[in-house]
Formats: structure tokens, sequence, C-alpha cells
């Protein structure tokens, strides 16, 4: 409420933080696997002096430090702009709370860059052993970084005992209940999708038949693993997982179906994985069996990171922050219902008051706004501020007319007297959704403006079904 909402039309911009975090996401444990798999890989070529086995390793090296420092760092650099805009408040939650574990984050994050470089450019420069120790180094920096940065996605969805006041310090949060589940599960997404883009740039550029036979069962054991480790990190983040998380995972049909292709894109995977180059060696050679492989494991790792940040609605730290940027708990929500929601907001209040002065009345505290007086505003202005309660109350998990969830379809043939007690009460309605935290005016005006922008009845529907008490009008934005 203290801070100016971002718009994103039709996508919404949470949504934009999904699509960008997911493939950030694809990159950055590529970043991790690959760096194992680097440090191994060139270990073992070094000790049993493969040349060939050196030069393809330097050459996918090329390929990995293009695409994991140039792409991982632009990713990164987007998740952090997109948050910032799309969730302010719950950004600077997360950045208070874990200012040291970002501090290491950080400095992790700069070994990884400056050993990757060292590592590929120093190429035949350095003894092999120092050469080895570079790429140690990266290897175990990228997964530090990714044990960190784990705990923090997993305090989002379990705080556990942190939210209470006497348990709220760094230690309590970062070995928060779905730590250790998440660690466990990206460790192994890590090894996993490593395997995958292993397997994809080798039928590309290996044309050795005895070269590509060492890389694949090189490389299988470790995909394996991988999918052992996500198996076991699941079950454990499911039994880790909140009750109304749990709830709302089953209860939206989005995520049923989205639960369905993530164990098809699981099972898929293993079994090619088993039945490919586990039991039958040489079916990665072919370009296209390992393009299909790759296609699956990113498609089942997507699916879960969606399904991963989704059961958390209304929240968006659970229990912390509210998706509309309201604390969960203290006296901020109580106040904004007794005070008003344009009231209490920094950034509605300055909108109210240079556009409608005439709603406000002087208080011994500066001037205050009249929820009354709202009502008296013409019908156009009405809407106009519903909107602005929109934005603010709304618009985290629902587009206006078109894009993701839609409110407009979904008040579709809905009478005012509906939409004002869906507005009254939204988290009776569904419990994914956050509280009312507004005055009765201000429900009316929200109302009005639900009103206006859901689309009459469609054509060719039996007379009397599906119109709405009054015809909507045009959209009105603020």
């Amino acid at each position: 409420m203290h801070f100016p909402w971002w718009y994103v039309p039709g996508v919404t911009a949470p949504m934009l933080i999904a699509v960008v975090a997911v493939v950030h996401v694809l990159i950055s444990h590529y970043a991790v696997g690959g760096g194992l798999f680097l440090a191994v890989e060139t270990s073992f070529a070094y000790r049993t002096g493969n040349r060939d086995y050196l030069a393809y390793l330097k050459r996918h090296a090329r390929f990995f430090v293009l695409l994991t420092v140039v792409m991982g760092a632009i990713t990164g650099v987007a998740i952090w702009w997109t948050i910032g805009l799309a969730s302010p408040l719950a950004t600077q939650v997360l950045i208070r709370t874990f200012v040291f574990a970002w501090a290491t984050e950080y400095v992790f994050f700069v070994v990884e860059i400056a050993s990757a470089f060292i590592f590929y450019y120093y190429w035949g420069r350095l003894p092999a052993r120092v050469h080895t120790i570079i790429v140690w180094i990266y290897g175990l920096s990228a997964w530090a970084s990714l044990v960190i940065i784990s705990a923090i996605t997993a305090f989002m969805l379990n705080p556990g005992e942190w939210v209470q006041p006497q348990h709220r310090d760094f230690w309590t949060a970062i070995f928060n209940p779905q730590s250790l589940p998440q660690i466990i599960s990206r460790t192994g997404g890590a090894l996993l999708l490593s395997s995958l883009y292993v397997y994809l740039h080798a039928a590309v550029v290996i044309k050795d038949a005895g070269l590509h036979a060492l890389i694949e069962s090189r490389s299988t054991r470790p995909a394996l693993l991988g999918a052992l480790l996500i198996t076991l990190g699941g079950f454990l983040w499911n039994v880790y997982l909140p009750d109304s998380a749990r709830a709302a995972m089953w209860a939206a049909p989005v995520l049923n179906v989205f639960m369905a292709l993530l164990f098809a894109a699981t099972g898929v995977v293993f079994l090619l994985l088993f039945f490919g180059p586990y039991r039958n060696p040489g079916m990665i050679r072919s370009p296209g069996f390992a393009a299909c492989l790759f296609l699956f494991g990113i498609t089942g790792f997507s699916t879960a990171e969606f399904i991963r940040e989704a059961v958390r609605k209304p929240y968006v730290i659970y229990n912390v922050v509210l998706g509309n940027q309201v604390f969960a708990t203290g006296d901020e929500a109580q106040r904004l219902k007794a005070e008003g929601y344009l009231e209490g907001g920094v950034w509605t209040k300055a909108f109210v008051r240079a556009n409608y002065p005439g709603t406000l009345v002087d208080d011994p505290f500066g001037d205050v706004i009249d929820p009354q007086r709202l009502l008296k505003l013409p019908r156009r202005d009405r809407i106009v501020l519903g909107g602005l309660i929109f934005q603010y109350h709304c618009n985290d998990c629902h587009a206006i007319a078109e894009g993701y969830s839609p409110v407009g379809p979904l008040v579709q043939g809905w009478s005012p007297a509906m939409i004002r007690a869906l507005v009254k009460d939204p988290d009776k309605t569904r419990f994914t959704m956050p509280p009312w935290w507004g005055t009765p005016e201000e429900a009316d005006l929200l109302t009005e403006y639900l009103s206006s922008i859901a689309p009459m009845k469609p054509a060719g529907m039996a007379p009397g079904r599906g119109e709405p008490e009054t015809a909507p009008e045009a959209e009105v934005q603020p």
C-alpha cells in the first residue's frame, strides 16, 4: 500500500515474474549442474590423459560460459527488476530478513564469475592441477549459491516458526521447514538438467562414436541420481507443505492439469533415461532423441516451478505478506478497513487528492477522504476510483477483461448484489483470495467497477440467461 502499483496489461505483473523466473531457473540450474559436470569430468580427463575428451570439455565450456554467465546474469537482474516493481513489500521483507544471506550469495556469485572466466580463458595456460582446482571452485561456489537461494525461496512458501515475533531471526528463517526439501530437489534438478544439456550439445557437435559413448556413459548416472533426488525432495516438499497450500493445489483445476503434466513429463524422462542411454547406449547420438529428452525435462521442471509459485496464494510470502502488498498480521489491515483502503495507501491517497479534492475533509492531522463523499461522485468517477481499488487490491492475481485470470469474464452475468457479496467477503467465497480491506463505501465503488467491465451474455443464449442488471460501460482505467 505504500508503493505505486505496476500495471502490466493482460499478463499481470506476477505472471511476468513467473515467466522470467522459469527462464532463469532453467539457466541457473544448468550453471550449478554444469559446473559440477565440468569439475568432475575435467578431473577425469586430466587423470586419464584423454586429450579428445579435454578438447570436447573446452568446447562445452565455451557454450556453458556464454549461456550461464551471460544469460544467467541478464535473467537474474530481470528477476530483481520485476519483483521489485510487482511485489515491493515482499521484496523489502526478503532483503531485510536475509541481508547476510544475500551478501554471502553475492560473494559466491563473484567467485563463480571469476573462476568461470579463468577456467575457460586460461585453458592450456595453467597446470592441470591448478586448472582442476579452479573449476572445482566454480562448481562448489555455484552449488553454495543454490543452497542459499533455495532456502530463501523455501521461506516464501513456509516460513515456519518465523511468523511468530519471538522467533523472527535469521537462522529461524534460513532453516525453515521447506529448506532441506528444496535444496535436495534443486540439487537433483541441477544434475538432471546439466545431463540433458550435455546430451543435446554432444549430439549436435560430436561426430566420433567412441567419444560420444564416453560422454553418454559419464552423464547418465548423474542424470538418474538427479531424478531420484528430485523425487525425494518432491516427497519432502509435499510433507512440509502448509495445509492451505496443499488445499489450494488440489482445488485449482489448472494446477491439477499441471500436476498431471509434471508426473507425465518426469515419468517420460526417467523411462527414456533408463531404457535409452542406461540400458541401450548410443541412442543419445540422435539429435532428435536428445532434443525430445531435453524438452520433456524442461517441461517437467518448468511445470514444477509454476506449481511451487502458485500454491502460496493468497500470499507472496506465506502468512507474512498478502498478494495485494498488505501484511497478513499486524494492525495495518484493520486500519485500512476502518479508515479506508484509498486513505491508507500513499499513492491511492495522492490520486484522490489530485483528482477528487472535494472528497477530502479537514482533520486535526491533515485532510482525510470522506467515504460518503465518494459515493456522491458521478458514476463515471466512481468507476474510475473502483478501478483504482481493483489495481491495488485485485490486480496481483487478476487481469481486467482478458489475459491471466481476467475478472470481467469471471463475473459475467452476475448481478450487482452477487458481485457486492464477493467483494465484501472474497476470502469466504474462495479461500485463496485475500480478505477485503476497505470500507463498505469502497466496496460499492469496486462493485460498480466490476459491473462495468463484465461482458454482456454471449449471443445465442436463451432469453433472460446471463443478463446483468445494468449494461456494462466502456472500460475506464485510473
